[in-house]
């Protein structure tokens, strides 16, 4: 008996000592991918010349476990003085615009490692409460992040709320402003499929699509209707541009984001004067979800949430061509403001 119990101890031992040296192996060949896949670089461009505290953008890379935790509140003021963290107001901001793709872009901007960004909307500049509760409330609702990263956060309530250029010019003159658009009519279904989505779940009926982008009095597009308003894009940034010059805008294609990403996001890291990181290394098409999926590295991945990319219902094709018409001026002023082109109807 006593023979047999020091057999199955033995046993066991081995087993132990077999899954730890497999353990240790991993991760010595796990780090060796790792500096092969992500050579240490300094960040250049905007930032300009390295200092001693400068981090490289590998040790960002490793870092961002750390900068979540500290964002949730587990962190000391010693920890953060230690790491030289600081919380910094952005310096880019996604403006809009609501259901272009907002949170699309700032989820693969965050790829970048000199990138960090605000997880939730923060509403400061169109919400007047918030306002109302000055800059440094707002600062430190950003992330924490080192000197030399850009924090960008995302609210597309922004683009279309009158008080938000002002407001945002008086905080920074010269902050660079990110709009991503989609095609007019499409967009302006998938607005009004979300909230039909909400209306849904709270057991609540809701008018057709056609019902409220269409005048029922006078047989055409009605622009009181929020998801029609929002599509004229171009009178929104007539708005934006009696603060800010053109140049501070970037207009990134959110049709092609959805199909295409890592040309729009090279397009947004040259506008950020950023080194170019973000590579097809880091986008990886899922077939189930039919979207693109973000790789930070070999061991995390990650989708966005299941909400994106809903089924539209039915709209009459009539109600389609109607919108497409009334929407196509206002498209043909949009290109030439910004210099862009899309292939929009």
């Amino acid at each position: 008996m006593l023979f047999k119990q020091q057999a199955l101890l033995r046993q066991k031992l081995f087993v132990l000592g077999s899954l730890a040296i497999g353990s240790l192996l991993y991760l010595v060949a796990r780090v060796g991918s790792l500096d092969r896949l992500q050579p240490l670089c300094p960040i250049d461009g905007r930032f300009g010349p390295r200092s001693q505290d400068e981090i490289p953008l590998r040790a960002l890379q490793f870092k961002r476990g750390l900068l979540h935790e500290f964002r949730k509140g587990n962190a000391t003021k010693e920890q953060i003085r230690l790491h030289n963290l600081v919380q910094q107001l952005p310096k880019a901001i996604i403006i809009g615009v609501r259901k272009g793709g907002t949170r699309a872009l700032l989820e693969m901007l965050n790829l970048h490692p000199a990138v960090v960004k605000a997880s939730q909307e923060i509403h400061f500049f169109d919400n007047d409460e918030n306002y109302a509760k000055g800059i440094e409330w707002y600062r430190k609702k950003m992330p924490f992040s080192y000197p030399h990263q850009i924090t960008i956060e995302k609210s597309p309530a922004y683009f279309i709320t009158e008080e938000v250029p002002e407001r945002i010019y008086k905080m920074n003159s010269s902050i660079k402003l990110l709009i991503i658009v989609r095609e007019p009519t499409t967009r302006a279904i998938s607005d009004y499929t979300q909230v039909l989505e909400g209306k849904e779940r709270k057991n609540k009926t809701y008018y057709k699509f056609e019902k409220l982008a269409i005048d029922p009095n006078t047989c055409e597009v009605n622009t009181k209707y929020k998801a029609v308003r929002t599509s004229i894009y171009t009178k929104h940034l007539e708005r934006w541009l009696k603060y800010f010059p053109i140049e501070q805008f970037h207009i990134v294609d959110g049709d092609r984001l959805i199909t295409e990403p890592l040309p729009e996001l090279q397009l947004v890291e040259k506008f950020l004067n950023l080194p170019p990181r973000i590579s097809h290394y880091n986008l990886y098409f899922n077939a189930t979800r039919g979207f693109y999926c973000l790789r930070f590295n070999i061991v995390f991945n990650k989708c966005l949430a299941g909400s994106k990319g809903r089924i539209h219902p039915e709209v009459d094709t009539s109600v389609i061509t109607k919108l497409r018409k009334f929407f196509h001026p206002f498209n043909q002023k949009f290109y030439q403001i910004t210099g862009r082109t899309f292939n929009w109807p």
